[in-house]
């Protein structure tokens, strides 16, 4: 298993949160599923199915980690 270096995680990141509210926040948490998950969902929002592992993290409140 390699990880996903984090320039990868950095470009998939950036478009992900492109459209995002906050962005800094939005950039903290696809950095760390991606980093964990080794991919990013493509798009700015949904598709999740792409990437179960991504989809299925949940926070301490059990809600969605991963924007």
């Amino acid at each position: 298993m390699t990880m996903a270096d984090s320039s990868f995680c950095d470009s998939k990141c950036a478009v992900r949160c492109s459209k995002a509210g906050r962005q800094d926040r939005c950039l903290k948490y696809c950095g760390i599923c991606c980093e964990e998950c080794h991919c990013v969902p493509s798009g700015t929002y949904g598709h999740k199915d792409e990437c179960p592992c991504y989809r299925d993290k949940k926070n301490s409140k059990d809600e969605p980690k991963c924007p």
